[in-house]
């Protein structure tokens, strides 16, 4: 299996509360496993509030829905080894 690479990264945002944000990082293989975000260390699951989805097989985005104070912090995307932050 090859080693999937991280091949364009995460990117800081800004956002007002009650709106959505995405973060999306591109990996250098279709169908990566391992694949994890975190939000400050805490790792998230796609549900009414996070949603989580790949396109085109290797675009990984991650959609806070309405942002609170409490979603201020570290995003994390890792693909086996490789992280990403913003």
């Amino acid at each position: 299996e090859p080693d999937v690479t991280i091949v364009s990264c995460l990117k800081d945002m800004a956002v007002f509360e009650g709106d959505d944000v995405t973060f999306q990082c591109q990996v250098s293989h279709e169908n990566a496993r391992d694949v994890e975000w975190k939000l400050q260390d805490v790792a998230l699951q796609n549900n009414e509030m996070n949603e989580i989805s790949v396109e085109k097989g290797k675009i990984h985005k991650l959609t806070l829905r309405k942002v609170t104070e409490q979603d201020i912090g570290t995003i994390t995307f890792r693909v086996g080894p490789h992280t990403s932050t913003a």
